[in-house]
């Protein structure tokens, strides 16, 4: 397959500057965030560890993610605990926090114009 994994998240917003600054401060996300191979950074791209990813339809009249949204994005996270207190800190509300066995730990936010943001702490590897 040609495919090699998703190049961008592109969504509209009511004020995408004052998105975007919400998005990279509080969840380290988005142009500028992290570094290349070589520790070059550039303001267009965010560099992501690599790992999984769940792509997954879900039918019309789940109930999963408000229905007046038609995506949520899932962001793979380290040390859930450290950043939901950050998240507090700075007044987000978490609206669900559960675990499922063998995948992990889920925390739900939503950020300033409301859109669902489901955080992700994978399961440890069985073994460790």
């Amino acid at each position: 397959m040609p495919v090699l994994g998703i190049g961008g998240f592109f969504f509209r917003a009511k004020d995408p500057a004052a998105l975007k600054a919400w998005y990279k401060d509080h969840l380290g996300v988005g142009g500028g965030c992290g570094t290349d191979a070589t520790g070059a950074s550039n303001e267009w791209l965010w560099f992501t560890a690599g790992g999984p990813m769940v792509f997954e339809p879900f039918k019309q009249d789940s109930d999963y993610f408000p229905a007046d949204r038609s995506a949520m994005i899932n962001l793979r996270v380290s040390n859930l605990d450290t950043l939901l207190a950050s998240l507090r800190g700075a007044g987000a509300e978490i609206s669900r926090e559960e675990a499922m066995e063998g995948v992990g730990r889920f925390a739900r936010i939503h950020d300033p114009e409301g859109n669902p943001i489901e955080l992700w702490e994978e399961a440890p590897a069985s073994g460790t």
